[in-house]
């Protein structure tokens, strides 16, 4: 997940598709000379560079290079610079990708974070011309068409169900009902673990619900669900929140869930066919990112909870989309094919660590098992990352 994102988001349709690609302050970039060739995108510590600053419509692949030091993240930015149209993240140092989205004609601005925190940087003009994108086959259009109809409506269903499983959570917490709370926490979350890249689309929703402390900027609020995690999992040391406090944040946890509810169930809401495939990549990311490290849920140690909703929240959106990649040719089939059993082995997997309605807590793992889950999810995400290039070609 992206941690501190600082820009704000209006509701509206998320224009286009995401794309990635860099460009340096006050750097004025070449063109693209045809339509087929990858643009080169390079990083370093102080500066990001793309290789052209136009590209036509249709299917773009960014190659990105980290040469600097530390992970860093693309974003391609709608015109208004508010809305995050696409964005590829955990790019980490001597990391080389392929990132392959489709964008409609018109202006765009690209951006990059280094360590995934604090505003973007190196925001520059972004300009896709009409291309020669092929159209859909009719078959293919309306298969298309009912992908992204079905994807929002399971976007609408799983933020009209965290609205309602947050508004009960954050009673509890107010009241002091510490075990009610701490028994609503891990199932309440995974609505929004499901639809996490989602909501990192609407800007500063996904930080004021989902920031941890470790990612906090000087001076930054921390609000969400990890501030109140660690009054109900106060670690030694810590004194909990009084009640007025409590009431504050529980407030305030349900103030933001309603409105990325309402963006999400805004009539213009809409998205693209390889948004919908980039959201399941996305989520895979998280998982290798801050699940497997223990990271995300620091005080409740509920990170296989939120595992297993992203990686549910993955299958999701891979299935929306399977039977259009199944279609493409013999590449299509063996990236299906793959992408069924890597499925269907994580889940075995997380299975043997299921107890009760839930999960054990992540310190009950061993180094060992940590690594096979790792290895597991190494193993679906490389099929993974081949889903968009697959749908959209």
């Amino acid at each position: 997940m992206s941690r501190t994102r600082s820009l704000g988001m209006l509701a509206g349709t998320l224009a286009g598709a995401a794309t990635i690609a860099l460009a340096l302050s006050g750097c004025v970039p070449n063109n693209a000379t045809a339509e087929s060739e990858a643009l080169t995108v390079t990083l370093t510590d102080d500066k990001c560079t793309v290789s052209a600053g136009t590209a036509p419509s249709g299917p773009i692949t960014f190659q990105v290079t980290n040469k600097g030091t530390d992970v860093n993240e693309f974003e391609i930015l709608a015109e208004d610079k508010l809305r995050i149209a696409g964005e590829k993240e955990n790019i980490g140092p001597g990391t080389t990708v392929n990132y392959v989205v489709q964008l409609a004609e018109g202006s765009y601005f690209t951006a990059c974070r280094k360590g995934m925190v604090g505003s973007p940087a190196h925001v520059a003009p972004f300009t896709v011309t009409k291309g020669k994108e092929a159209l859909a086959s009719g078959d293919e259009s309306k298969q298309i068409s009912q992908a992204v109809t079905n994807y929002i409506a399971y976007l609408k269903d799983q933020s009209s169900q965290l609205l309602t499983a947050t508004q009960d959570f954050a009673k509890a917490y107010e009241a002091g009902d510490d075990d009610s709370a701490r028994a609503q926490y891990a199932p309440a979350r995974a609505f929004y673990e499901r639809i996490e890249p989602t909501a990192e689309q609407f800007g500063d929703i996904d930080p004021a619900i989902d920031l941890r402390e470790a990612d906090l900027e000087q001076g930054q609020t921390w609000t969400g669900w990890h501030r109140i995690e660690k009054d109900l999992w106060a670690p030694a040391g810590y004194t909990p929140s009084d009640p007025a406090t409590r009431k504050q944040l529980g407030d305030q946890l349900v103030a933001d869930t309603q409105k990325l509810s309402d963006l999400v169930n805004a009539k213009d809401f809409s998205l693209t066919i390889d948004q919908i495939s980039n959201g399941a990549i996305g989520l895979m990311e998280e998982v290798s990112s801050s699940k497997i490290t223990g990271e995300e849920e620091t005080f409740s140690h509920t990170d296989l909870s939120d595992f297993q909703a992203n990686v549910e929240g993955a299958k999701v959106a891979y299935g929306i989309v399977r039977d259009i990649a199944a279609a493409k040719g013999t590449n299509g089939k063996q990236i299906v094919a793959k992408l069924d059993t890597e499925f269907a082995s994580i889940q075995k997997l997380l299975d043997q660590y299921k107890s009760g309605d839930g999960f054990v807590s992540y310190t009950e793992l061993s180094t060992s098992q940590v690594k096979e889950l790792s290895d597991e999810v190494n193993a679906l995400s490389e099929p993974l990352s081949q889903l968009t290039s697959t749908i959209v070609k």
